[in-house]
């Protein structure tokens, strides 16, 4: 099975954050033209029997088919309730998915917290793209808007190879939302500037540089996806600040990950995990 035959794997846990990452899971799997499996992972609890645990989780994932049959009653589906510890268990399923889809906050979440610790760890270290979606954003009106609402991607790149996954990602999301247009942006300072060469002191010439680079990086792509509207977008301060801005009118925020930092706990850059932690809708996390 190919990388573009895996299936779409969304976690649930029974928290209505849960069940409108799956509803998005299983509307992307429609677009994307994959299978979607259903995920429910808990540790083992010793102070229950496996017989009971099993139970639920089974009564949970048949609520959970139940739901995606009402928003994609076409949809190709299946369940897994493996147990496990949830942040592991995801990671070593995402070995087999083309994408796997979370929730903000779980269960135990705190409200203070815009996303859980499974999340965040799942996000770090799977070998797949992740998307942690969190909805109900407000409309121009002041009114909760779904998230189905909202048509832009957004990207966000750095000067160097890492974005390469990013935008691949970004752009084949985008030709699967017609009308979409994507907005790539690319944040720059002075001293980034100084890092790669450029000028010390000339913030003009430091902006051109920033215009060429995203120029390079998405060379050759409108080409290759006509049908998605491009803007490039040099951004001159924190890229962090401009992407959780644009995440509240975004369907989908793509950020990269660099891997090989995993185990250390690097796996996310300060902007990535900024972008995760605050993001007002679906981000998408991309191994780079």
């Amino acid at each position: 099975m190919t990388t573009a035959e895996l299936p779409v794997i969304a976690a649930v846990d029974g928290s209505w954050r849960s069940y409108e990452a799956l509803e998005w899971a299983a509307r992307d799997a429609v677009r994307r033209g994959l299978p979607l499996t259903i995920v429910h992972v808990r540790p083992l609890n010793r102070r229950t029997s496996q017989e009971e645990q099993r139970r639920e989780a089974e009564e949970l994932l048949a609520e959970s088919v139940g739901r995606v049959a009402q928003v994609a009653p076409t949809l190709h589906t299946s369940t897994l309730a493996p147990m496990d510890f949830p942040a592991a268990a995801l990671t070593a399923l995402s070995e087999h998915a083309s994408l796997l889809v979370l929730g903000s906050r779980g269960l135990g979440g705190f409200r203070s917290l815009l996303i859980g610790s499974n999340s965040l760890t799942t996000a770090s270290m799977a070998r797949c793209p992740v998307v942690v979606v969190r909805t109900g954003r407000a409309d121009e009106e002041g009114t909760e808007a779904a998230a189905e609402t909202f048509s832009d991607i957004v990207a966000g790149v750095a000067a160097d190879e890492s974005s390469e996954a990013v935008l691949d990602f970004a752009f084949e999301a985008a030709t699967t939302r017609p009308g979409a247009r994507l907005r790539i942006v690319h944040g720059w300072t002075m001293f980034s500037s100084m890092l790669s060469g450029g000028p010390v002191f000339d913030q003009d010439a430091a902006a051109g540089a920033a215009e060429r680079t995203l120029a390079e990086l998405t060379a050759g792509r409108p080409e290759k996806y006509p049908q998605v509207e491009v803007v490039q977008e040099p951004v001159h301060g924190s890229a962090s600040h401009t992407l959780v801005t644009a995440s509240a009118t975004a369907a989908l925020t793509v950020i990269g990950r660099r891997k090989g930092g995993e185990e250390l706990g690097f796996g996310l850059s300060s902007v990535a995990q900024t972008t995760l932690t605050h993001a007002l809708g679906p981000v998408a996390v991309v191994p780079c």
